[in-house]
């Protein structure tokens, strides 16, 4: 005969609930599991605190993408807890009435006649109360999932996804397609191989240049916390999961960022240490004060970058072999074939320095690499004024690493940069100029730039009148 249409409705007074197979971990262990997280533990160590399998809380951070898939706040006194519905299980066993679970646990009488009669077991068309059986199915009701919103707005997923995976230009618009790499299989970023060249703004400059392009349209926006979910949060369908390979860092799961590295060498007079610097140069109010450093590579390949501190623009200073180099062993204390000895490095700096300005070529602080050991020679050509940062100190030329670590996407460890010549990097320095910098309130250092220039135009034209 079968049971008759609707039976479990009117029995429990819900939709009958499509079993998504046995009850999974509550969530109340799930919220623990991601403060632990919080904490800078493994997850392996976060799933024993916990006590769940080391197997399952690697399965929960992997899908997660290391990120908490549910909120971290504690439900309100508002709702039934565990240990309360535990508390209902047993006194149900002892065929205590509503009023008297309700009295022994501080709850109203409707609020335990609704738990008895919705979150019941329904095996063999009986209610049959038990609380985890409860607590499963009052954490799937609890669950309220709605479509990403790049998955609804077409123009604001492609304004995002353009943005992340664009190609990389040159300023008349011709594509530089920079190395052949390998597909992506679903890992970080490759060690010490080619990564692919994109656009690559991070989520939160896509997030605030929108407000910029679309200043009057409210539905083009999305907070850059919801561009990474997208990103690496498995089932969010919105952005393709392979998009995480544009991010600067190219991690598959996000993690705490590592500590860069560097070592300072090299020998320095004492009239041209960082101490010596103008205090002009230390504000950045004044623009025309430099960075520089090397990005190194494979085969002793490296690449020269210049940072303004003021507007942050970039230049990338093509170092190309010199001849007879690989074709001849190496000489000691011969010349310095590589492409940046110092005689060579003087020069290429030159070339790039002397394009700009002579008001926008003050001062540039420098690593302490040989590479620079004939400075004087480049300060006599161009007028800008050299000084060396102290030994072991990076932070004090903090928008030079901060640049090399983004262009660390484009030209990574262990790779022969020798490779690119002088267009693809003018092509790799104008697209990371183009990038929005929440330091320039979102502006782009071309931008910013500009009006450097513009202001420099205007006061030589009012000194020579």
């Amino acid at each position: 005969m079968g049971r008759p249409a609707g039976w479990l409705k009117e029995l429990t007074g819900r939709n009958p609930m499509i079993s998504p197979g046995a009850p999974k971990s509550r969530r109340s262990i799930e919220r623990e599991f991601w403060k632990q997280i919080a904490t800078g533990v493994t997850s392996e160590e976060a799933a024993s605190v916990v006590g769940v399998s080391a197997a399952v809380g690697a399965r929960w951070f992997r899908q997660g993408g290391g990120m908490p898939t549910i909120s971290l706040t504690e439900p309100g006194g508002r709702y039934l807890s565990f240990s309360e519905r535990e508390e209902i299980a047993l006194l149900r066993a002892q065929d205590k009435g509503v009023r008297e679970i309700a009295r022994a646990i501080g709850r109203d009488p409707g609020t335990i006649s609704r738990e008895l009669r919705r979150n019941a077991a329904t095996r063999g068309a009986k209610l049959e109360y038990r609380a985890s059986v409860a607590q499963w199915k009052a954490d799937l009701m609890a669950r309220r999932p709605k479509p990403a919103k790049l998955a609804v707005n077409p123009a604001l997923h492609k304004y995002v996804q353009e943005r992340l995976e664009g190609s990389v230009k040159l300023p008349d618009g011709t594509v530089m397609d920079g190395p052949q790499t390998r597909e992506w299989i679903g890992r970080n970023k490759p060690r010490r191989e080619d990564r692919k060249w994109s656009t690559a703004w991070s989520p939160e400059q896509i997030s605030q240049r929108l407000k910029l392009d679309f200043p009057d349209d409210s539905s083009m926006r999305i907070s850059h916390e919801a561009i990474y979910q997208s990103l690496f949060i498995e089932g969010r369908g919105a952005l393709k999961r392979e998009l995480v390979a544009a991010l600067r860092t190219g991690r598959a799961l996000r993690k705490p960022r590592a500590r860069s590295q560097n070592k300072a060498q090299g020998h320095v007079t004492a009239d041209v240490v960082i101490s010596e610097r103008p205090a002009e140069a230390a504000d950045r109010a004044v623009p025309g004060h430099w960075e520089g450093d090397l990005i190194i590579g494979t085969n002793r390949s490296a690449i020269g970058t210049l940072v303004e501190r003021s507007s942050r623009s970039t230049l990338l200073v093509h170092l190309p072999r010199l001849e007879g180099y690989g074709k001849q062993p190496r000489v000691k204390n011969g010349p310095a074939l590589a492409g940046y000895g110092a005689e060579a490095m003087a020069k290429a700096l030159t070339a790039s320095m002397t394009e700009l300005p002579e008001q926008l070529r003050k001062t540039l602080t420098w690593d302490r690499g040989k590479e620079l050991a004939d400075h004087a020679q480049f300060s006599l050509d161009t007028g800008t004024k050299v000084y060396f940062a102290d030994p072991h100190s990076p932070w004090q030329r903090p928008t030079n690493e901060n640049t090399n670590g983004l262009l660390r996407q484009y030209f990574p460890k262990g790779t022969d940069l020798s490779r690119w010549n002088a267009d693809e990097l003018a092509a790799v320095a104008y697209t990371l100029n183009n990038r929005p910098r929440k330091t320039l309130g979102w502006k782009t250092p071309a931008e910013v730039f500009e009006e450097q220039l513009q202001l420099v135009q205007q006061a030589s034209v009012a000194t020579t009148g």
